[in-house]
């Protein structure tokens, strides 16, 4: 098997732009909505602190960076909007844990899965596990893809039901399931289930629908096991994406390595890395990472 290292970047798209960052913050264009919201990381200065000023919604949190908090907007500014990404269209809402609905670095994902999935002989099976509001599912879908989504929550559910209406997408082949994503997949392990592509973007912690615990560092190598095990023969691709952890992309590597090796392919890992927008040749470039990944292909 192959191995590389790699950063993914992400300059943005029609509906999406990094308009700058530092200082602990970072200023996103989503759609017509220009929002501040807290980035630990991004400790350097601000290099257009003007354009700061044009900010319509401010995100401050009560007491860490992904805890809970409050939204300061502008008078006027919609409550929801949509935003595009190919031929998917999408909702975004101002949640209270400072997102909107989207990832807008796993547009490099996206891109990547949907290619593999169009130059397909067959439709790909493909199994997103905490799938959120279900951009990558519907981006899937689109190309050819027969999807199964698994999210512990039935608000994120609904939110994804809604997203595939919007897109137009209502008639292609996809599973909504709320459940705890560790549980399924035992499941579909002694149902004898498997799946072409496999998507995880687990979070740092949380709960399923019936009060599940879920620690990404206790919990991810037995799900990562669980995957392996219904991964078809002919598989093409597994992606990991784990985000707000302290460690280091070889981490994703390494335990991905473990699963795949006897598979051949190639397995890449590193980071999702936002890189500033601008027009303007003389501001400072700025590459702002989000996340680390691993991802193998066939």
């Amino acid at each position: 098997m192959k191995n590389e290292i790699k950063m993914l970047e992400t300059s943005g798209w029609s509906d999406y732009a990094l308009l700058d960052s530092g200082e602990g913050r970072k200023l996103e264009r989503y759609g017509e909505a220009i929002i501040d919201r807290p980035d630990a990381q991004a400790i350097w200065q601000r290099s257009t602190p003007l354009k700061w000023d044009d900010a319509q919604a401010i995100f401050s949190a009560d007491k860490d960076e992904e805890g809970a908090g409050r939204w300061k907007r502008a008078p006027g500014l919609d409550d929801e909007w949509t935003m595009s990404f190919d031929e998917v269209r999408f909702i975004c809402r101002f949640s209270a844990f400072r997102h909107v609905g989207v990832f807008p670095e796993q547009a490099a994902h996206w891109g990547w899965f949907a290619n593999r999935i169009r130059a397909a002989k067959k439709p790909l099976k493909v199994l997103n596990l905490f799938g959120y509001t279900g951009v990558a599912s519907l981006v899937a879908a689109a190309a050819g893809a027969e999807v199964t989504h698994v999210d512990a929550s039935k608000k994120a559910i609904a939110w994804a039901r809604e997203n595939q209406t919007l897109s137009g997408l209502d008639k292609k082949p996809i599973r909504w399931i709320c459940d705890d994503a560790a549980k399924f997949v035992a499941r579909e392990g002694r149902r004898g289930n498997f799946y072409d592509g496999i998507i995880l973007d687990p979070p740092k912690y949380g709960r399923g629908p019936k009060g599940e615990v879920w620690q990404v560092m206790d919990d991810l190598p037995g799900l990562m096991d669980d995957c392996r095990a219904i991964l078809s023969p002919n598989a093409d691709f597994m992606i990991l994406t784990a985000y707000a952890i302290r460690a280091s992309f070889f981490m994703a590597h390494e335990m991905m390595r473990d699963r795949v090796t006897d598979m051949g392919g190639t397995l890449t890992s590193g980071e999702l890395v936002l890189t500033q927008n601008s027009e303007d040749a003389s501001e400072a470039y700025r590459r702002l990472s989000t996340s680390l990944y691993s991802r193998w292909e066939a």
